[in-house]
């Protein structure tokens, strides 16, 4: 036997606004749309409700109301919305269909079968109703055998309401006739008849309704009965990890910044998470004032679904990097990743925890610059000591202990940062003392040169010309180093110690 469960979200824009706003749920809100002057409500809360707005309200009217706080409609977030509500439902049934109008949303759920997974429909209902709420949604649900009288019960009720197999019919008489959305003329009609409810359209003779008023009461009688035909047409769209909010007016407050950014990040999280996977990446992208535009990218060592981890990494880039205006507008979007776990071998040391090892390189970041802090690569090229610096990666293959036995003694080379800037004698072409700021060195020995270049046709090429010395100062103190000289500028630099 089919089962249905309806999700009805009633003024869907002002829910969308409110989502990411809690402290404003509680305040009566009212979402206009269009164009001034010709501005009209077209969505408001309960407590607004309470205040005396009405739908098609000009701003006039409204801003007439005292406490009532006006937003602008915005189909970038109500979209957004729309995706995080359409995840939520995929994670009960993966037979969706949407069933939406300009002011509301609505979901049709094919859940038959599900008893073994979410146990029965009451019980499941409940999940349902808790995870929307989680997410900062408020949903009228309605579980029945009958599509239509799933839809038309969680349209015009509140709550959940569960209709027992056969008693679709006595369930829908108590309600109008406008739960039917009939056209103007023949709402008309029906009232001149004196049908007020469902209970009395579906009484009327069903050959004698359609002799009168065509083919397409059929349907209306259909409906009133619970046994209209219906074909699923279930609905699928791409899995995508993002957020959106567009302020009223520019914010420059990183602290308000940070508070909307929370909110994504646990909407992101979650969302993830019911696929059971982690935030490999984090993608801030601002909207400044004047059509400035702002980018930041966190991406942690593993991929998490810490919340406070994450906000952390964002509230340290935002204070290293804030953005050079007031914000307009905020879109998070977050890279899907598979968590894993470090297997560290039995006799290797113990590494620091990843989370800690991100925050700890975000706030050296903040210090130093951004392209100071990482990994040093060699790069593929003869130019000596030329590397450059990666992220730092924690690596899931541990590395095996190496080998005692097999170790030798090497002799280190203790190369300075930056090198010494030295004044070298030169006699046949061959360096016999140098001296630097302090003291003056006699050169023994000296092995060389050796000469090496490149990268000619670039301005940032090289030609130098490498020597081995031993040399002894003149207090007695001798050392071995490594003199370069620079062929192109003719400049000597002590580059390194022998040890």
């Amino acid at each position: 036997m089919t089962l249905y469960a309806c999700l009805h979200l009633a003024e869907f824009p002002a829910q969308a606004l409110l989502r990411l706003q809690p402290t404003l749920r509680a305040q009566p809100v009212a979402v206009m749309e269009g164009r001034a002057p010709l501005e009209a409500l077209c969505s408001l809360n309960r407590p607004a409700r309470r205040l005396g707005a009405a739908l098609g309200m000009t701003r006039l009217e409204a801003e007439s109301i005292p406490g009532l706080k006006l937003l602008a409609r915005n189909p970038q977030i109500e979209s957004a919305a729309h995706n995080v509500l359409f995840e939520a439902a995929a994670r009960f049934s993966p037979r969706i269909e949407n069933l939406g109008t300009t002011t509301s949303s609505t979901l049709m759920l094919d859940i038959t079968g599900t008893e073994r997974l979410f146990g029965p429909p009451d019980a499941l209902a409940q999940r349902l109703s808790k995870a929307l709420t989680t997410l900062g949604f408020r949903a009228s649900i309605a579980i029945s055998a009958s599509f239509h009288t799933a839809r038309i019960l969680a349209a015009a009720t509140r709550g959940i309401t569960l209709i027992p197999t056969g008693q679709e019919a006595p369930t829908l008489a108590q309600l109008p006739l406008a739960a039917l959305n009939l056209p103007a003329d023949d709402a008309q009609t029906f009232a001149n008849w004196g049908i007020h409810t469902l209970g009395e359209l579906a009484a009327l003779p069903q050959d004698e309704l359609i002799a009168r008023l065509g083919q397409r009461a059929l349907l209306w009688h259909q409906l009133a009965l619970g046994t209209a035909p219906h074909s699923f047409q279930p609905v699928e769209p791409a899995f995508q990890l993002q957020e959106f909010f567009e302020f009223e007016t520019p914010v420059a407050d990183l602290d308000s910044l940070l508070f909307l950014g929370a909110r994504m990040i646990d909407s992101l999280v979650a969302r993830a998470s019911a696929r059971a996977f982690s935030l490999a990446r984090l993608i801030l992208h601002m909207e400044l004032e004047k059509g400035a535009v702002c980018r930041r990218v966190i991406a942690p060592a593993i991929p998490s679904i810490d919340r406070k981890f994450l906000l952390k990494l964002l509230q340290l880039q935002l204070a290293a990097n804030p953005p050079s205006a007031a914000v307009q507008r905020i879109t998070l979007r977050a890279e899907a990743g598979q968590s894993s776990k470090v297997q560290l071998g039995l006799f290797a040391p113990q590494t620091p925890e990843p989370s800690r090892l991100d925050v700890t390189l975000a706030r050296l970041k903040a210090i130093a610059g951004e392209d100071r802090v990482g990994s040093p690569v060699l790069e593929d090229t003869h130019r000596p000591g030329s590397f450059h610096l990666a992220p730092f990666a924690v690596s899931a293959t541990p590395q095996k202990p190496s080998n005692a036995s097999s170790r030798r003694t090497h002799l280190a080379l203790r190369r300075m940062r930056p090198p010494i800037p030295v004044r070298v004698t030169v006699q046949a072409e061959k360096p016999t003392a140098f001296r630097d700021r302090q003291h003056t060195y006699a050169i023994s020995a000296a092995y060389g040169p050796w000469k090496t270049s490149g990268a000619w046709w670039a301005a940032e090429g090289w030609d130098l010309a490498e020597w081995d010395v031993l040399a002894q100062a003149t207090s007695g103190e001798s050392l071995a180093c490594l003199l370069v000289e620079d062929r192109q500028t003719r400049a000597w630099h002590l580059e390194a110690f022998y040890d």
